[in-house]
């Protein structure tokens, strides 16, 4: 989720659009979770339609800079695991 919004800021639908497989109900859950941890705000334009728009504080920033970096190091370390993965041999 914040690796989703650290290209920035995402409508609800947009973002479910984006985070592949998760539920309105999940996604919903976890929007209040963060918010609530400081690390997404909740915007509600004004508009018509209003519209409520999900951004990253600098906390979220942090954090999904970090995560973004673990998925790199995994990434990397994929040709790695497969070799291990094929010289294993099951007790």
């Amino acid at each position: 989720m914040l690796p989703a919004l650290h290209e920035g800021g995402y409508r609800f639908n947009a973002l479910r659009r984006r985070v592949d497989g998760v539920s309105e109900k999940m996604l919903s859950q976890t929007l209040q979770s963060l918010e609530r941890d400081g690390m997404v705000t909740r915007d509600v334009v004004t508009a018509i339609p209003p519209r409520v728009e999900y951004a990253l504080t600098a906390l979220g920033r942090r954090v999904a800079g970090r995560l973004g970096d673990l998925a790199a190091v995994l990434e990397d370390a994929v040709p790695e695991v497969e070799r291990a993965r094929a010289g294993h041999r099951p007790r």
